[in-house]
């Protein structure tokens, strides 16, 4: 059996796993629950009640978060030598194409999103085998397959994520760092809400938010109460 560090037993003495809380006050008990020496993210994850294998019930989307998600985004720009020089003024971290082709061929995928454009996307087409499972393959419903390449640099750099419902109807996403004020976590947290709900599908039957709990990196779920937020 597993031994809980002491930390631990501390944390969850702060949940009562039968009670239900407003979206302001689980922003507040998650940052008094984080006990990790480094600044932990704060997650969000939303039980739908749609089913994923019907694709007019896959609810994916865009949101750009008012305060950002408090981690430094490495973005890599895979395009043409004429937009080189609008990607690295945005601020990507990496720009260019063949030659990172290639070292993504090899293995390499040390970035967390990858902006291209639609005259590029044979080529990086080609790599769905390896990004596809990192969750890095370029997408123009999520922005990043797009002519306006210093635009899009500039919205994930902001604070911009996707997010889609997994095969058991939930969606898992990275909103803030514990160390963001418990209002500004809040704030982020309403705004991914209130963009899934703008996007339930008129095909999803009975109730769409099943439950909604938010954690930090390592610490338990606290649930919050639906009808705060819906």
């Amino acid at each position: 059996m597993t031994k809980i560090s002491k930390k631990r037993k501390e944390a969850l003495k702060l949940v009562d796993k039968s009670k239900v809380v407003s979206l302001e006050e689980a922003a507040e008990l998650v940052k008094k629950m984080a006990y990790t020496k480094f600044d932990a993210s704060v997650d969000i994850d939303v039980r739908l009640g749609v089913d994923p294998r019907k694709a007019d019930q896959m609810v994916r989307g865009i949101v750009t978060l008012p305060h950002g998600t408090g981690k430094t985004v490495r973005v890599l720009v895979l395009c043409t030598p004429d937009k080189e020089e609008e990607a690295k003024n945005a601020g990507a971290d990496y720009y260019g194409l063949d030659d990172y082709i290639n070292k993504i061929k090899e293995g390499w995928t040390d970035v967390d999103v990858i902006i291209t454009m639609p005259s590029v996307m044979p080529k990086v087409g080609a790599l769905g085998r390896i990004l596809g499972p990192r969750g890095l393959m370029p997408n123009p419903k999520s922005g990043t397959v797009t002519m306006e390449i210093g635009k899009a640099v500039n919205e994930v750099k902001a604070g911009k994520i996707d997010f889609k419902v997994d095969k058991y109807g939930i969606i898992h996403a990275g909103i803030a760092k514990v160390s963001f004020d418990s209002d500004k976590i809040a704030d982020n947290a309403k705004e991914i809400l209130q963009t899934i709900l703008r996007l339930k599908p008129s095909s999803a039957k009975g109730t769409y938010v099943k439950s909604i709990f938010m954690s930090s990196t390592m610490s338990p779920g606290i649930q919050i109460d639906t009808k705060s937020v819906v």
